[in-house]
């Protein structure tokens, strides 16, 4: 019988692998799609007809699920870093199925996300699930946790109501900032959402708590929030600059977020904490890594389109990268 950190470690590998499989799994339908009528890059629909694009997309929902009850069995710091194998599979994959070639140093980006997760999985400390919504809220009522929502509605309602309109469209962390702020209450309150489910799965009734409906209304606030200003910050930037930023400023506050609120940490050594703060580090820096030739590649591969379409090399490299097929 699986252990709830190795039910958890499971459940996230299993999602990073069903969430890098279907981006290839999509941009395949696209490319077929685009063969048959206008590119999505130009407005055009036709992926909406192409079956391989719904597999990509169905292929992503259940990655998406896997994840969503990885959070239940095990704790963030374990979870949320291996979402970086996403990239990984992804890359892989590419480099084989769609001759998107993985140069030297996007290899030694996978590396580093590999040797990093080994790392935090080695060292990840073993999380005591709550026995009801109660209990969550008692964790989700104490002070030093009060006092992180608190700062990070500060900082978000500053960024929102002066930051945005003075610098919203040149500084990429305005928009950032706020997804990943609110990306880190989402995980929390998902995460106490889908303990009550389990626990009501297992006969223990969780539903009639007002407590559940106080987490689901946060989930759904802070996931509406999160997606707002995500598509803002991809449709005024690079994607390329805008996915590593994000993914390390939301991995660390989600880890900071449930240390706080569900004590990861307690009980562990400094030996294993600093391991796993190593391993963490580790990962970002592959992340970044990968995100960085990927950004090289999408850049030579505009400019080999731009030579054949007599495109400026700007108007070309930006359609690459707005592009769904990215």
């Amino acid at each position: 019988m699986l252990s709830d950190n190795e039910m958890g470690l499971v459940l996230a590998v299993s999602s990073s692998v069903f969430i890098g499989s279907s981006f290839i799994l999509k941009k395949k339908g696209l490319k077929r799609a685009a063969a048959n009528g206008t590119r999505a890059g130009f407005g055009g629909y036709t992926y909406l007809l192409e079956p391989l694009w719904w597999v990509g997309l169905v292929t992503m929902t259940f990655g998406e699920i896997a994840n969503f009850v990885a959070y239940v069995y095990a704790p963030a710091v374990l979870v949320t870093p291996l979402g970086a194998l996403s990239i990984i599979i992804s890359a892989v994959l590419a480099h084989f199925l769609l001759n998107e070639k993985l140069r030297k140093m996007g290899v030694w980006g996978c590396v580093c996300c590999i040797v990093g997760s080994v790392m935090i999985v080695i060292h990840a400390p073993q999380e005591q699930t709550p026995n009801s919504v109660e209990e969550i809220w008692t964790l989700s009522m104490q002070p030093a946790f009060l006092v992180y929502v608190a700062i990070s509605m500060s900082i978000v309602l500053a960024l929102i109501l002066y930051c945005e309109p003075l610098c919203g469209q040149t500084n990429v962390l305005v928009y950032i900032g706020i997804c990943s702020l609110m990306g880190s209450l989402t995980v929390m309150s998902i995460k106490a959402v889908g303990i009550a489910i389990k626990l009501t799965l297992e006969g223990i009734n969780q539903i009639w708590y007002p407590e559940t409906w106080f987490f689901v209304m946060v989930a759904a606030i802070c996931v509406v929030m999160q997606m707002i200003y995500l598509n803002k910050a991809l449709d005024t930037f690079n994607a390329a600059i805008v996915s590593p930023i994000y993914y390390v400023m939301f991995t660390t506050l989600t880890i900071v977020a449930s240390a706080i609120m569900f004590k990861d940490w307690n009980g562990q050594n400094t030996e294993s904490i600093a391991s796993e703060i190593c391993g963490f580090i580790t990962v970002l820096t592959g992340t970044v890594i990968l995100h960085a030739t990927r950004e090289e590649e999408q850049a030579s591969s505009g400019r080999r389109r731009w030579q054949d379409s007599g495109k400026s090399f700007d108007e070309e490299h930006l359609t690459s990268l707005y592009s769904p097929e990215y």
